[in-house]
Order: C-alpha cells, then sequence, then structure tokens
C-alpha cells in the first residue's frame, strides 16, 4: 500500500492508496516539533479504525515545510520499514517548468501539474485553495510557466478580524456563501465581503492569467475550500478535492528508481 504525504504549512494531507483507490485519506495539523514515533501511533490507531492491513510498502511526499521532512524519512525507513521518495522539482518527474529559478516552485504545485495533465488536455489554469490560493499556469505544449500567489480566505480574513476590535469573527467553517450581497447584519456583510470579493479577486487573475496564456485555459480547483468557490467563482469549471495526492501517486513510479 502507498502512503502519500502532503505536507503544508497548516494541515498535512496522508492518503492510502490501493492499486484501485485511495482507501482512507486523514487530515493532521502541521507541527515540525512532531516525532516519528507520535505520527506512527497516530496513523496506526487511524489504520486499524478503517480496517486497513497495516502494510506500508512505500511513501511518497511532497513538502512545504522543510522542517518536517527529516521526522518523515524517519517514520518511513525506522518505523514503516517501507521506502520514501520526495517530490521536490519538475524535473524529477518530467515537468518542464520556465520559472526562476526552477527549484523553486512548491513541490505540491508540480504534483498538481502532473496529475492535471494526466486528466486534461492544456492550457490548464490549477488553483489551489490552502493557506494560501495558488494559481499556476500550464501552457498548451504542457509547460509550467509559474502563476500567482494570493493571501489565503482563511489568513485574510484572520487579519481582518485581527485588527478590527467591533467586528465579530467569522469561523472559516461560517463563510459559506450568502443568499445576498446586501449584508442585512454585520455577520452578513462579513460574509458577503469575504466571500464574493474573494470570489471576486479569484475570477480576476484567472482572466488575467487566462489572456496571457492565450487559447481556452481550463480551470481546475482543489484544495479545502475549493469546494465551496466552485460555485460562487465564474471562472472554475471542475474542482479535484484529490489533486496533490493524485499528482504524487503518479510521480512514484518516476522517482521509485532515484535514491532521493
Amino acid at each position: 500500500m502507498l502512503l502519500a504525504i502532503d505536507v503544508g504549512n497548516t494541515h498535512t494531507v496522508y492518503g492510502a492508496w490501493t492499486n484501485e483507490k485511495w482507501e482512507f485519506i486523514w487530515r493532521r495539523r502541521t507541527d515540525a516539533n512532531d516525532t516519528e514515533d507520535e505520527l506512527v501511533a497516530w496513523l496506526r490507531s487511524l489504520y486499524e479504525l478503517a480496517g486497513l492491513p497495516w502494510e506500508i510498502d512505500r511513501v511518497v511526499c511532497a513538502s512545504v515545510v522543510p522542517a518536517a521532512n527529516d521526522v518523515l524519512e524517519r517514520l518511513a525507513t525506522r518505523r514503516l520499514k517501507a521506502p520514501i521518495r520526495f517530490l521536490r522539482t519538475g524535473a524529477q518527474v518530467g515537468i518542464a517548468v520556465d520559472y526562476e529559478p526552477a527549484d523553486a516552485v512548491g513541490a505540491d504545485r508540480i504534483a498538481n501539474v502532473m496529475a492535471a495533465l494526466r486528466t486534461f488536455r492544456p492550457p490548464l489554469i490549477i488553483v489551489d485553495f490552502g493557506t494560501a490560493t495558488t494559481f499556476d499556469a500550464v501552457d498548451s505544449f504542457g509547460r509550467y510557466l509559474g502563476g500567482a500567489i494570493l493571501p489565503g480566505v482563511g489568513v485574510s480574513s484572520e487579519a481582518l478580524f485581527a485588527r478590527a476590535a467591533r467586528l465579530p469573527h467569522v469561523d472559516q467553517l461560517s463563510l459559506t456563501p450568502p443568499e445576498a450581497a446586501i449584508g442585512r447584519t454585520t455577520v452578513g456583510a462579513l460574509r458577503s465581503g469575504i466571500v464574493f470579493g474573494y470570489a471576486g479577486a479569484v475570477d480576476a487573475l484567472v482572466g488575467r492569467i487566462g489572456r496571457e496564456l492565450g487559447g481556452t485555459p481550463k480551470v481546475i480547483a482543489t484544495g479545502g475550500l475549493g469546494s465551496m468557490f466552485l460555485g460562487v467563482c465564474e471562472s472554475l469549471s471542475e474542482y479535484v478535492p484529490n489533486l496533490t495526492l493524485d499528482g504524487l501517486r503518479l510521480a512514484w513510479d518516476k522517482l521509485a528508481g532515484s535514491s532521493d
């Protein structure tokens, strides 16, 4: 069984893949102070609860938190007795990257591109809603050209609440699209401004990137809040929840023959 690990700034996503499907996907708050013993105890308990055999024979990882990498390597090699490979650059998996420097592109973004190219015909724009919302542009030849990074909706709203003492706090889980743009209460006005305003920013960036790409790019959403914005942003055409994990799964075959 393959264990895919996507280490983000806020959460780490673990996916258990058999030869056919993702059996289970779990999220854990990212903490660089976790030890391999804590992680293996947590992970094994989840496998038991899910009724999965404790048979992990390979591990693949994308990480944007370098401080977590050593622990994950020890988790794989010492506790799971399984080989681990880290996706770091497009060159490892045959993705052409036209970016300066090429190795500065986050591994999760490379995984997204790899998975998207397996399913969709380029040009593509991939919008990943996470701690930051990232926009990745792939031209008609399948080359990664770069993109944009927007502060995530949670980060943006928390910054507002921290600086405006009289505004009520609206939890990120409550940020569902309101029925109308005209808020009749303070909470309603906040939901309108945050959700519709953020959707407008996403649409504006997608529009600009699309005009620079040319053609009619397919716009794919992924990430934790991607499903919510699919119905709010006019530019998003499809939501693929496990895009990064799918990319890591595909990357394993190319990384398996390497020493890293």
